[in-house]
């Protein structure tokens, strides 16, 4: 009956295990719920002041399209197309940033769903709640990272 059991547990797939976690158990984070919901409202926080910058970004690139369609061949030097376009440019790759950042941030809020939050991937060892709370979408430690400079 035992051997029984056993085939029915492994023959059932679990749909959230990875190839990777199956090579490698789940460490748990160091963090109460009370604590992960904390770090959670923290980057929610940021998440949502990225969005706005996002949001102000976009409309300054607006703003320059339809400044752009108002110059006249009189009013309108080489020089100052070509400022404008490098304020373009900079935009476009503050917005690409900030949609990293939230994509880190998003990913930050999962591994507190997984409970994995707080657990550097490197050392294995929790990331110190002063680190979390400076940069709460990171997933190495200061000695791991110091580490990944050398």
């Amino acid at each position: 009956m035992a051997e029984k059991h056993e085939q029915e547990h492994n023959a059932t797939p679990n749909p959230e295990a990875s190839d990777q976690e199956a090579a490698e158990p789940v460490r748990r984070t160091p963090f109460t719920d009370e604590e992960l919901e904390y770090f959670r409202q923290l980057i929610l926080e940021k998440r949502r002041q990225a969005v706005e910058d996002i949001e102000r970004m976009k409309a300054q690139l607006e703003d320059a399209r339809e400044q752009g369609g108002t110059d006249t061949a009189y009013s309108f030097h080489m020089a100052d197309a070509g400022t404008d376009a490098m304020e373009r440019e900079k935009l476009f790759l503050m917005i690409a940033r900030q949609q990293k950042y939230i994509s880190h941030l998003d990913r930050a809020l999962e591994r507190i769903k997984n409970k994995t939050y707080g657990i550097c991937k490197v050392t294995g060892k929790p990331i110190p709640r002063e680190r979390l709370e400076a940069v709460p979408h990171t997933e190495v430690s200061i000695e791991a990272k110091l580490k990944q400079r050398k």
